[in-house]
């Protein structure tokens, strides 16, 4: 197992004018909640991102869009280099598509998505595109500008097909991935490992990378992210969720995002999910 901090808030909107999102502070939280050392992991380092530009307006495009492709770019060379289990500590959910593209670069790869927003907006089902963290699985599936979605010509890092998101309760979101037609989902607490296993462990597929959104938790656990959505999952059943997915055939890697130090003034909810993450893989 190796740990690689990804401290990329380049795909969220600021928290207020002027303001910076905080949850690229959140491997700094979690190594000092201990996450490296109990996890017996090595320790690779981090991937630095581009600087983060607050100011943004509708017709924009994506915000801080070539500084999230280029960032694509460096973190799946690095991850390309990484022998191992991977545990990649962000970060806003953007950082999916490092990992994403590093996988496609070695064959066909699947996503278990679980978070509690589909993050599935795209021209498609909206009028404008702006901050990445709302768009990751529709970028990862090939939906948006090419200079995003088609890095190397590798367009789409994950079909549509090999996608399962887990969790998701946002109404908006439930429906605009049931209208995807294809993309597996399990919403709020109902999880199946069974339907994950289905879509997840197939012939057809190389293995699989699972993104884990920290707001997937219910707000009365852990409030400290950038959207808090009542009816989520307990810690408990968090915890017995990785534990399922990173023993299925074909786990690649993981990543953890959205947390925000900022909401979390004495590190409690850093601990927590701390303690979660190494509940399920310590095994």
């Amino acid at each position: 197992m190796i740990v690689l901090d990804a401290p990329s808030n380049l795909g969220l909107r600021p928290p207020a004018p002027g303001a910076v999102p905080g949850c690229y502070k959140a491997p700094w939280a979690l190594r000092n909640a201990g996450l490296v050392r109990r996890l017996g992991a090595a320790d690779a380092g981090a991937v630095v991102p581009p600087r983060y530009v607050a100011t943004w307006k509708r017709g924009d495009g994506v915000r801080n869009g070539p500084a999230i492709a280029a960032y694509a770019r460096t973190l799946a060379d690095r991850l390309d280099e990484i022998n191992g289990f991977p545990v990649l500590l962000g970060g806003d959910c953007s950082i999916v598509l490092g990992p994403a593209l590093a996988l496609r670069r070695r064959g066909r790869y699947g996503l278990a998505y679980v978070d509690a927003h589909a993050d599935f907006r795209h021209l498609g089902n909206s009028s404008h595109v702006g901050a990445a963290a709302g768009e990751d699985l529709a970028l990862v599936t090939g939906r948006g500008d090419d200079y995003l979605t088609d890095i190397d010509g590798l367009r789409p890092y994950v079909r549509d097909e090999d996608v399962i998101v887990l969790g998701v309760r946002d109404k908006e979101d439930v429906r605009d991935i049931a209208g995807s037609g294809t993309i597996a989902y399990l919403p709020g607490s109902d999880i199946d490992l069974g339907r994950a296993k289905e879509v997840l462990v197939r012939e057809e597929l190389d293995g699989f990378w699972i993104h884990v959104d920290a707001d997937v938790l219910d707000p009365s656990v852990l409030p400290a992210v950038d959207s808090p959505t009542p009816g989520g999952l307990d810690a408990a059943q968090l915890t017995d969720l990785l534990r399922g997915l990173v023993t299925l055939p074909g786990a690649a890697g993981l990543e953890v995002t959205i947390l925000d130090p900022d909401l979390d003034e004495d590190g409690s909810q850093a601990a927590l999910l701390a303690d979660i993450l190494v509940a399920a893989l310590a095994a």
